[in-house]
Parts: structure tokens; sequence; C-alpha cells
């Protein structure tokens, strides 16, 4: 039987979900990309994960999404934005998410990065506070045995007069870091908040400063995640880059190009839809491991129309359509995200990930997304 599935014009179309796809898990490490993917939090299904409320985490379910993601050779982002960092899940949470997943991390020779902000800082804090905001939060992320995602800011954004002032507190922090760190560039379309950082709204003049940052230490950075949304402004950005600091690219819409490359120019990856797409990222990793970029090409396609779905406006709210996608998938019990935020998608919306994850071969077991689909739209009123 065909599902009917409500579209955002009204329209109900007819849709039958295809054959599962199998994607194989890599024999080895994968080489020739430094790949993470940024996970997402699973609710307590009888937590009371209501707006205003701190964060009912239902700790075996959400570090078994981890070891699925370890599983296919990918790294673990932590306690990033993607896992509602600022959007539901506060530091207290967060920092017992990096604890665990640290420790998971070793137990299965995984790969995790975890994000230290300054979201436990309250008021309006000093630049001195906000650095000190920074520093407790990178001891807890370094003291469980990951490697540093500097965040973006809130509190900086907020207090920061000009871009002598990023440059102040991030020199202080790379200055001070045992291990290269990456640095986060989260644009205003993830976090309006976070508008006019490096201390300015102009891209141009906040990369200048963004540059002059890293090339003061490059020694103490790793790499950079830059999320804005613009392939071009990151393929310069990379020229940029001190030798030896990677690309990791944030770009949700263009992924595909900047992972496979050109001219022997190519960006890493530490990307929110990878929690999404896990095994087909894997796969095209593989296949680029293989020196068979069309195919990896190919792979990473398949999942585009996904991305740009799931990441459409308001960008921030993404993370209903991955939490939605991994319960079809039948790795949480119940479509829900802490603070209430499942709400952040309409029906039409996510009856179109159910669509787009079908056709690139990422339901599991398309029979059993296809119950719970029909289940879902019963329980909100379609069809009836």
């Amino acid at each position: 039987m065909s599902l009917l599935l409500p579209r955002a014009d009204g329209r109900v179309v007819a849709h039958t979900t295809g054959a599962p796809r199998e994607w194989p898990r890599p024999a080895g490490p994968l080489r020739s990309r430094t790949a993470f993917a940024a996970a997402h939090v699973v609710p307590r299904v009888l937590g009371e994960n209501v707006p205003g409320a701190p964060a009912d985490i239902d700790w075996d379910a959400t570090l078994a999404y981890r070891h699925r993601i370890w599983s296919y050779g990918l790294g673990v982002a932590e306690a990033m934005d993607t896992a509602q960092r600022g959007m539901g899940v506060g530091w207290p949470e967060a920092a017992e998410l990096v604890r665990r997943s640290a420790a998971e991390a070793r137990s299965v020779g995984g790969t995790i990065a975890a994000g230290a902000g300054t979201d436990h800082l309250t008021g309006t804090p000093s630049l001195a506070q906000v650095l000190d905001g920074y520093r407790e939060q990178v001891a807890v992320v370094a003291g469980a045995g990951a490697r540093v995602i500097l965040m973006a800011s809130r509190a900086l954004a907020a207090v920061a007069r000009s871009a002598d002032d990023y440059a102040s507190v991030y020199g202080a922090l790379l200055d001070e870091a045992d291990e290269p760190v990456i640095l986060h560039w989260l644009g205003p379309m993830f976090d309006p908040a976070l508008s006019g950082y490096w201390g300015n709204d102009d891209v141009a003049t906040a990369t200048k400063t963004f540059l002059e940052i890293i090339r003061a230490r490059p020694e103490k950075v790793d790499g950079v995640k830059v999320s804005l949304l613009d392939a071009e402004h990151e393929t310069a950005l990379r020229r940029e880059l001190p030798e030896g600091v990677r690309l990791y690219t944030g770009d949700d819409f263009n992924y595909p190009d900047l992972i496979v490359g050109e001219g022997g120019e190519h960006s890493d990856a530490l990307l929110g839809i990878f929690a999404a797409i896990y095994p087909a990222a894997s796969a095209a990793i593989q296949a680029l491991d293989a020196d068979d970029p069309a195919t990896a090409r190919s792979i990473l396609d398949s999942t585009k129309p996904l991305g740009r779905h799931i990441f459409e406006q308001p960008t921030f709210h993404y993370k209903t359509g991955i939490a939605f996608l991994s319960w079809l998938n039948g790795h949480q019990p119940g479509f829900s995200m802490a603070g209430g935020l499942h709400a952040g998608r309409s029906v039409p919306h996510l009856a179109e990930v159910f669509r787009l994850a079908d056709e690139a071969g990422l339901l599991v077991d398309p029979t059993a997304a296809e119950e719970r689909m029909r289940g879902f739209l019963a329980v909100n009123g379609v069809g009836r």
C-alpha cells in the first residue's frame, strides 16, 4: 500500500517506500578525510522534557547512537549545537554528556571532539568573565579526553565591542591550550545571537580578524569549523589558512562539493547533517579512500536534497529533522526532544524528511519506518 504524505501546499501525495540500502562499514580507519558527525541527544520518554525544564536525557539511547557513528569510522562532535546547546540542553547536562561520551569513545577507540563555550554564564558578563567561562568548560572537555572545540559564544558576541576583544579572548585561550583546538564559526542562520561575530557584520572583515587570530598561533589550531552556508567563502578561506590547519566544513547545503573537492583541494567535515546520513557519509569517504571520487560524489549528492530540506529556514530547527529520522530508524523510542523542540517543524516538513530519507536509502528498515510514519500522521490528524 502507498503511504499518503501531506505536502506544504496542502496536497496529499502517494509514496511507496523503496528497498533498504546496504551501507558498508569500513574495514579500517578512514584515511582521506577527517570527519565528525555532530550528534543529537535522545530525551527520556517519560521525562519532563518541556520548554524551560532541564533536559532529561536517555543516556543509553544517546550513547548507543554515538556507537553507531563510530562503527562507520566517523568521529563524534559532542555537545555542539546539534545536541541542542542553548536550545534545551544546558551546560550541566552537556558536561555530563561530554564525560560519558568520551569514556565510551575510549572503550572502542572512537574519535571525539567536544564543544566548550560560555553557555553557563548568566546576566551580562564582563570580557574577563567570558574568558573565565571558556576556561571552565575547556577544563571539563580536555579533562574528559576529548579534543576541544571552542564554540562561538553568545556572551562574547553580546559583550565584545571590537575585533580586538575577540582577539584578546581567543588569543588567551590558544596560548593556554595544551593540545591544538578546533575554532568554531557558527553563522547567524544557525543562531541569530551570533550576528556580527569576530567583531563585524561584514563577512570579509570578520574573516580578516578570524585569520589574524589563527595566523598568530597556527600550532595551536587543529582546524576551523565554518558554518556560514557559503561555499565560495569557504573555498577562499581554505586557501588562506596556514599549512596544517584543516577546514572542517560545517556547510550542510554544499558539503558534497566541498568534501570531494577539486584540484587537490578539499574540506574535511564537522557536520550536523552527518548525524542523519552517517552510513552514506562513511561510504563516500571509503570511496575517496579507494581513489573513486565519482562514486563519493554520487553518494553525497544523493543525500543533498535531504540535507537542504532538514536545514531549510529557520535553519536552527534542523535538529528536529535529525531527531525525527532517528526515531523513524528505531534509534530512539519516541519522537521527542529536550525542551519540547520536536514541535520545531511542521507535519508536512517531517513527511518530506521521510520521503527524502527513503529516496536516499537512509531508512534502515523501510517497512518499520513506514509503520511509524503512519502512526505519526494518524496522531496528527492526517487522513481523518
